[in-house]
């Protein structure tokens, strides 16, 4: 069984995933191809999944293939819904089964099109799925926080080349949520302000690492990027979770996230990326100090020997640049 485990050192939680265990051999190099078959994400291939959970179609019937977004549970799951959290010690150690939810987003029903190539209104769909599986998951008190995320291209971990989107929901508050969570406290406790919001306000007045700006949400490049071309987009309004966007919001947000990724495939010429929504955990008092955002980071660098004992990133591209770069490219 999948087992949680955490390092009593520096409190980070590992999924010790038995069901996908490797061996050795096992274990392919990062440069080999991938063989690919029949698309279990495409229309016709609806049996190769586990049933949807939510989908957007035009008439048809559920599971069928006359859909245009489609959301199922994972096959091969890091942690499945089903069962008790069973938390117990282990000596000086703490476990508890790996109890949570992992679905995918099928993004679009076509295999030879990317998210950012979506129309602007089946890239909201998908912003949209994302609040409504969050409203839903909210419900299970097993579970305290959700990932959204994306993996595009190999060299970033997409496994299928059929554009999709992840969620997996856990029983605990992962140790990168809670620094994230920590710093925003803090500052709100000495200044009694939201973070966030002073970033938005910052940056709107210096200009100078915006890439996009919008009536309701800044595209920009931190001041502070791990990597080449990283960049931000967060909401004008102030709020802590994600699910917590109205109509207009997505709307305006799929014109925005679309733009952004549409500018980082043209100037990096379709480059491997990673997207994560950041959104406050579930049953934390969060409404006043967090901001919820999303992190959008090209994979153009490797994180080497340095990166991973010091936990200092090194960015060859200063943000600034990076930025004008995106912002005079055309839309």
């Amino acid at each position: 069984m999948t087992e949680l485990r955490k390092d009593p050192v520096v409190g980070r939680w590992v999924i010790i995933s038995t069901e996908r265990a490797k061996r050795p051999h096992e274990f392919p190099p990062e440069a080999a191809p991938r063989r690919e078959g029949v698309c279990p994400l495409c229309p016709g291939s609806e049996r190769m999944t586990p049933p949807e959970i939510l989908a957007f179609r035009q008439g048809g019937e559920p599971n069928d293939p006359s859909w245009t977004l489609r959301v199922v549970p994972n096959k091969f799951p890091a942690l499945r819904i089903e069962g008790e959290l069973g938390k117990a010690a282990d000596g000086i150690y703490d476990r508890m089964h790996g109890i949570g939810a992992h679905e995918v987003v099928i993004e679009s029903e076509r295999h030879d099109i990317d998210l950012f190539d979506l129309p602007e209104k089946r890239f909201e769909d998908v912003l949209w799925a994302y609040r409504e599986r969050l409203l839903d998951l909210k419900k299970d008190h097993r579970f305290k926080s959700v990932l959204i995320f994306k993996n595009h291209g190999a060299a970033a971990g997409a496994s299928l080349t059929h554009s999709h989107s992840q969620l997996i929901a856990l029983p605990v508050i992962p140790k990168r949520v809670m620094e994230e969570m920590h710093g925003c406290r803090e500052y709100y406790r000495f200044r009694d302000r939201c973070l966030f919001c002073d970033i938005v306000v910052q940056e709107m007045d210096q200009k100078v690492r915006i890439v996009e700006e919008t009536g309701e949400f800044l595209a920009f490049s931190p001041y502070a990027p791990r990597f080449p071309f990283e960049t931000w987009i967060v909401p004008k309004r102030h709020q802590c979770a994600y699910e917590m966007i109205e109509g207009d919001q997505a709307k305006g947000l799929a014109a925005v996230f679309r733009r952004t990724l549409r500018r980082l495939n043209l100037a990096l010429e379709n480059p491997p990326f990673n997207f994560i929504v950041h959104s406050a955990p579930f049953q934390e008092r969060a409404a006043e100090f967090y901001h919820w955002h999303i992190e959008i980071m090209p994979k153009l660098t490797k994180v080497a020997g340095f990166e991973w004992g010091s936990g200092f990133y090194i960015n060859p591209t200063p943000p600034e640049e990076s930025a004008k770069y995106l912002r005079e490219l055309p839309e």
